[in-house]
């Protein structure tokens, strides 16, 4: 009985695989190469640049099956490729991103310090509501606290969240995030990342200052 109660409860839980060596490489090689596009290239050619690294996040999602790592960055490319866009064509690239994001959240919530809960809630809160999109900024908000449980101090989940209050006028408290993001612990080999996350959190703080004042 005892082993037939094991048996049904591995059915039901999802398998998990960790990367390795050349899995760890491929990962760090897309995180640097996304932070190049979104924060050295030209607005006008980062569509095509992210079309190609979205065809490499593909392979390494193959190459990993039932390992969210690879998902996370899968939907966090082609979210940014959705932003560059732009338009209604964007749209099947947003779907696309959630559903990566979604799976990635089934095998492990916490993977990448919870940077699903942050990539997700955040196409919530920027991709249109019904009938056009999904937006939501209920479940973006729930889905952005998640994140700021799993990882309180990170750059990214304190930004997004920052950026969630911005929108619903709560400027104060966005402020405070982004006092708080400033104040996150580098990320080793992610440099440019943090350099660019910090140009975007002051580029937010003057647009909550204009809004005050």
């Amino acid at each position: 009985m005892k082993r037939l109660f094991v048996a049904s409860l591995l059915a039901f839980t999802p398998l998990t695989w960790a990367l390795d060596q050349a899995g760890s490489e491929h990962l760090s090689s897309l995180q640097q190469r996304w932070a190049q596009i979104q924060y050295q290239l030209p607005k006008e050619k980062r569509a095509d640049a992210l079309e190609k690294l979205a065809a490499d996040a593909a392979t390494f999602v193959h190459q990993y099956p039932g390992t969210p790592e690879p998902l996370i960055w899968q939907g966090i490319i082609n979210s940014s490729w959705a932003g560059a866009t732009g338009g209604l064509g964007a749209l099947s690239k947003v779907k696309a991103a959630k559903a990566s994001l979604e799976q990635a959240m089934k095998l492990d919530p916490n993977a990448l310090q919870g940077s699903a809960y942050t990539s997700l809630g955040t196409l919530y809160d920027q991709v249109p509501g019904w009938p056009i999109g999904f937006g939501d900024s209920d479940k973006a908000d729930a889905l952005l606290r998640q994140a700021l449980q799993i990882n309180p101090n990170g750059i990214d989940s304190n930004y997004f969240w920052a950026d969630h209050l911005y929108r619903q006028k709560r400027y104060p408290e966005a402020t405070q995030a982004l006092h708080k993001a400033l104040q996150a612990p580098p990320r080793p080999g992610r440099e440019l990342a943090d350099q660019g996350r910090r140009g975007d959190i002051d580029a937010l703080m003057k647009m909550i200052k204009d809004k005050q004042d």
